[in-house]
């Protein structure tokens, strides 16, 4: 019987991933698309739109290395959202590992951003980045930093709603502290 259970939690917990990365795939709004292309790739669609995929991803991946109420969550999310993006019929064959290495080194400044402690909030930093990363202003008292830490702070929002959705929500009785459970 603890065979068929841990091979039936494998399998639930491999849904969920495969279903979490499906979220993060998903594309971004036009007008995300549109707000990007004109305040930093120059009138680049393409370039803007790929920005905010490679963002929306991140963020997932930072969601769920933060939130999950397993450690496995992000590493399983991590490895089924790479599986989708090594079939993303919107990259040629030949692109693949840039790509990849692409993915990599926003997803590297964007939990640099998330996780540092310099000026501004989290979403700031980040939205400085994904700017740098397109092309745009990156101080942070422009409208265009501001704009994109609002962006960022809603698709933080969304990602977050479907790992919880996906994965449940911790709770604790009322009566334990949060460090009293690691003891």
């Amino acid at each position: 019987m603890q065979l068929f259970r841990r091979f039936r939690d494998d399998r639930s917990a491999l849904r969920r991933s495969a279903e979490f990365a499906g979220v993060l795939m998903q594309e971004p709004h036009a007008a995300e698309v549109s707000w990007l292309s004109e305040v930093a790739t120059r009138g680049d669609d393409d370039h803007a739109r790929w920005e905010l995929r490679y963002l929306r991803r991140s963020l997932g991946v930072l969601q769920a290395q933060r939130d999950a109420l397993d450690d496995r969550t992000a590493s399983e999310a991590l490895r089924a959202l790479l599986h989708l993006m090594e079939k993303d019929p919107l990259v040629e064959g030949g692109l693949r590992e840039l790509a990849a290495r692409q993915f990599d080194a926003r997803l590297s400044a964007y939990r640099e951003a998330w996780l540092g402690r310099g000026h501004g909030s989290a979403a700031t930093r980040v939205a400085q980045n994904l700017l740098a990363f397109s092309g745009g202003p990156i101080r942070a008292d422009t409208p265009a930093v501001a704009r994109g830490a609002l962006l960022v702070d809603a698709l933080s929002h969304e990602v977050g709603d479907a790992l919880r959705q996906l994965y449940g929500v911790a709770s604790l009785p009322d009566d334990i502290a949060p460090s009293a459970i690691a003891r």
